[in-house]
């Protein structure tokens, strides 16, 4: 469980300066998207490359745009034909490669032989698989410029000696294409010891890296000082959170963690006990925004079933859906305690916890009859847009 939903929650929360570029468009693909059609056929240098791109490879007019812009006339259309080819057959889809021209354009004027079948054939002869090398490539194809002795072959063959397997180098490089990009050496291989210096296990290491392998790209000071915070708070480095802890803080600018646990303080009134108790349980609920802690909180103790006690004891509250799960089973429930069908709310764990069949089964079912067909709501508390769902829970009942 700790493992999805630190997946989901931290890989958004960390600093822009360490997510991946793919994120990023360059300054002149964002140019490009501003001009208009009179001006395009002005800035094309290579008006050839921009018709057989649009016309025969059926590219958008903004890739076609940014590619032929930067493109020479020094190659013939069928010197690119090849270069598109190759890429096909070697995985790549018409999206991946309209994707890696977009961030560089100057891949199609690249020289094949000498500098891209050379690339491709380091993960071909390494083993990883056609859409991985595809997936990744077409994601980050600055690799591709790359020296494949002096930096492709050493940093792969570092990684697949450290995780242990292409299995999860692979995990590593769809998350991250940009490590290899990056001296491991200097970095994830130093943060990766200092864990392990930790007690971490390498399950554990290999759990963050694969989910959010930017961590591992701080400096090794930096994680150093994470490592001491979760000292600090008395996380006892044998503890199965510890890493997770180091890897929250971690997915933090620089003072909001301490804002973090402020937050916490003031919303729900915990005691430093009660923060403790929370970082030592479920360190991921710390990578909740403020607003949404604020709108959970209101939204549980707006029933009168809860008190804020509830939420410090079972602080995972925190991290459900307001829209999709708090929502509609506060209105299922409210309807049918206004009927008198109900005695008691479940208890807050598991109000959050059931899954939409056993909720609907426990408190819809049985009692379709005296309410009748208040379908939205109950479809809403199943995850469910239609009538015909209700109607199956209603044959059902």
């Amino acid at each position: 469980m700790i493992y999805s939903i630190l997946r989901r929650s931290l890989i958004s929360s960390f600093p822009k300066n360490l997510r991946s570029p793919d994120e990023r468009v360059t300054r002149f693909s964002l140019a490009v998207l501003y001009f208009s059609t009179s001006t395009e056929k002005k800035c094309v240098n290579n008006p050839a490359l921009y018709e057989l791109l649009l016309q025969k490879h059926k590219f958008s007019p903004q890739v076609a745009l940014i590619a032929a812009s930067v493109s020479t006339q020094s190659k013939t259309p069928e010197e690119y034909d090849s270069m598109l080819s190759f890429l096909r057959e070697v995985g790549f889809s018409k999206s991946q490669i309209e994707k890696a021209v977009k961030f560089l354009p100057q891949l199609l004027s690249s020289n094949l032989e000498k500098t891209i079948k050379p690339k491709i054939k380091v993960f071909q002869d390494m083993g990883f698989p056609r859409d991985v090398i595809a997936e990744v490539l077409s994601k980050e194809p600055k690799i591709l410029h790359r020296s494949a002795t002096d930096v492709l072959i050493p940093r792969l063959i570092l990684l697949r000696e450290l995780l242990g397997s292409n299995k999860y180098v692979s995990q590593v490089l769809r998350k991250a294409q940009w490590v290899l990009s990056t001296d491991l050496k200097k970095n994830m291989l130093p943060n990766v010891e200092l864990l392990r210096s930790c007690g971490v296990s390498m399950n554990q290491i290999l759990t963050i890296c694969c989910y959010v392998p930017r961590f591992f790209l701080n400096r090794p000071g930096i994680v150093r000082k994470y490592v001491d915070q979760v000292d600090e708070l008395g996380v006892s480095r044998g503890s199965k959170v510890f890493v997770y802890v180091v890897a929250v803080i971690g997915s933090m600018p620089n003072g909001k963690w301490e804002q973090k646990l402020q937050a916490f303080r003031d919303i729900l009134q915990c005691s430093e006990d009660d923060i403790l108790r929370m970082v030592r349980r479920s360190p991921q609920v710390f990578t909740v925004s403020e607003d949404k802690l604020v709108k959970v909180k209101e939204l549980i103790l707006g029933t009168g079933k809860y008190t804020p006690s509830c939420i410090i004891e079972w602080p995972k509250s925190v991290m459900y859906s307001i829209e999709q799960r708090y929502k509609p089973r506060i209105e299922v429930l409210e309807m049918l305690e206004s009927r008198n069908l109900i005695r008691a709310w479940p208890h807050l764990p598991a109000l959050c916890k059931m899954s939409n069949d056993v909720f609907c089964k426990k408190f819809v079912s049985p009692h379709l009859n005296e309410v009748g067909e208040f379908s939205w709501p109950i479809e809403l508390a199943m995850g469910k847009g239609t009538k015909n769902s209700f109607k199956l829970h209603r044959g059902q009942g």
